[in-house]
């Protein structure tokens, strides 16, 4: 650029000087002569020293991310921390088996004489009791299926009966009886149905399945132990009647009378058990 501008100056001034030239021919000048001095540039000089480092510039934008490097090398194994705090306890484990028997302690002091023959009875007396009450109890919890389900226990001298205020079909209590050892109610003289009558009347019902029917043969009634009804029944007066020809079962009501009834309809029930067996 600064080349260009020394090479127009110098056309210029080269021009300027022609013109002079040609006035002068052309006219008479003075004595004087005119003295024109011609400014050219001079050559390129030689390159000058190197000036010392400049400040540094602004930062530039910050570029694009780099690709993802490859993974180092798997470090060395670090030393071990610290323990942790002690956690909570675990479940209790399962009882060991029993040790070993340990050795004989001494012999206690002797005892006071004393008349004990009555304490032994009176021991052996309670121990009968005892007995008695856990199973009566153990029977108990067989029989029940809840407290609010059984009105109640009847006993004679051989049998046991449970009252149960779940209606059931026949089938389905008689089955009910057999699970816990025993049947539905087969009264078999006079004493047996006057006691039956009676825990009906007392839990306040009307009528309850007994074990009762003529399912095997029609018109023939037995017990559903399959034992003949040949010395007792206690039948209302115009039954069996088989109405509808759909009268298999038997019930008995508070007053003691039996009627043959359908086996399908629900029914609270009466189960006997024998002693014996309890």
């Amino acid at each position: 650029m600064k080349g260009q501008k020394h090479v127009q100056s110098f056309l210029a001034m080269y021009i300027v000087t022609l013109l002079v030239l040609q006035t002068s021919e052309g006219q008479q000048l003075p004595e004087e002569t005119c003295t024109i001095q011609i400014l050219v540039p001079g050559l390129k000089g030689e390159p000058g020293e190197k000036g010392p480092k400049g400040a540094p510039g602004r930062p530039g934008r910050v570029g694009p991310p780099g690709q993802i490097g490859q993974p180092g090398l798997k470090g060395q194994k670090g030393i071990m921390g610290h323990y942790g705090k002690v956690g909570p306890s675990g479940v209790k484990g399962i009882k060991g088996d029993m040790g070993d028997p340990g050795p004989k302690g001494p012999d206690g002091e002797p005892g006071i004489p004393c008349e004990c023959s009555p304490i032994r009875k009176m021991i052996g007396e309670m121990d009968i009791v005892v007995a008695q009450l856990s199973s009566d109890l153990k029977f108990i919890k067989n029989a029940l299926p809840s407290p609010a389900a059984v009105a109640g226990i009847k006993e004679t001298d051989s049998k046991v009966y449970l009252l149960v205020k779940e209606e059931k079909r026949y089938s389905d209590a008689e089955r009910y009886c057999q699970m816990r050892g025993g049947h539905l109610a087969m009264p078999k003289d006079e004493n047996a149905n006057t006691a039956l009558a009676g825990y009906i009347t007392e839990a306040g019902l009307s009528r309850v399945y007994i074990g009762v029917h003529d399912l095997d043969v029609e018109g023939v009634f037995t017990y559903v132990d399959r034992s003949p009804m040949s010395t007792f029944s206690k039948w209302r007066k115009g039954e069996p009647n088989n109405a509808y020809d759909d009268e298999d079962c038997v019930e008995m009501v508070a007053s003691g009378e039996w009627t043959d009834v359908a086996c399908h309809p629900t029914m609270f029930f009466i189960c006997e058990f024998d002693k014996d067996v309890i």
